[in-house]
């Protein structure tokens, strides 16, 4: 298999994919594509994917696009990855938290990009995007009540995929997650997030190219 991905310091909708496809143990290969860079980032992409947009997989002759379709389709070819869980209500909670990830968060997206460069600093953000991230970890307290952790839904699942690169950017721009000092719940979540091998994978090679940027 390959994936179209794009920057891995900003790319969130190509890391996506890319942590459940390597938690599934396959060999893939990738296919780097540099964004911000106009109509050659929309025809480099469009040699692989319809879209014309990252991340995209190519299965022999099959190619699926969308970070959500994407894990889907993985989660069916290698279930033993158990990349969702087997109890059915949990596999249906978590996909409504990715699904919620996948179209919400608009003023948190906008105002607080993924910038794995970048180094933490803390910044003020507006109402619009403290309500995202209120809502977020209330999310987040929710599932890790309802499953009793340490991820979302017990073990780690796409679910978790989808809120990592929300975890980058609560680290990135300084946002708290608890008004009582520590942590919390949330905030230990996200650092458990930043913490799997597989996104300290990503990271190291996001951070490899500093000459690039």
């Amino acid at each position: 298999m390959r994936i179209v991905i794009g920057d891995k310091q900003w790319s969130s909708w190509s890391l996506r994919p890319w942590l459940a496809l390597r938690r599934t143990g396959a060999a893939f290969e990738e296919i780097p594509v540099a964004l911000r860079q106009g109509e050659a980032t929309t025809a480099a992409i469009g040699r692989y994917s319809p879209s014309k947009l990252a991340p995209a997989l190519i299965d022999g002759d099959l190619v699926i696009w969308d970070s959500l379709a994407i894990c889907e389709y993985l989660a069916e070819m290698f279930p033993a990855a158990k990349l969702w869980p087997d109890d059915a209500a949990l596999r249906a909670i978590g996909r409504s938290a990715a699904c919620e990830m996948h179209s919400g968060f608009q003023s948190l997206r906008g105002e607080c990009p993924m910038a794995l460069e970048v180094e933490p600093r803390s910044v003020d953000i507006s109402e619009a995007t403290q309500k995202d991230v209120r809502k977020i970890v209330e999310r987040w307290s929710q599932l890790l009540a309802r499953s009793g952790g340490p991820f979302l839904l017990g073990e780690w699942s796409i679910a978790d995929a989808f809120y990592t690169p929300v975890a980058t950017r609560f680290r990135t721009y300084g946002i708290k997650l608890s008004d009582h000092g520590d942590a919390g719940p949330a905030g230990a979540y996200a650092e458990r997030l930043l913490e799997t091998p597989e996104f300290l994978a990503w990271e190291r090679a996001a951070k490899a190219r500093p000459d690039e940027l």
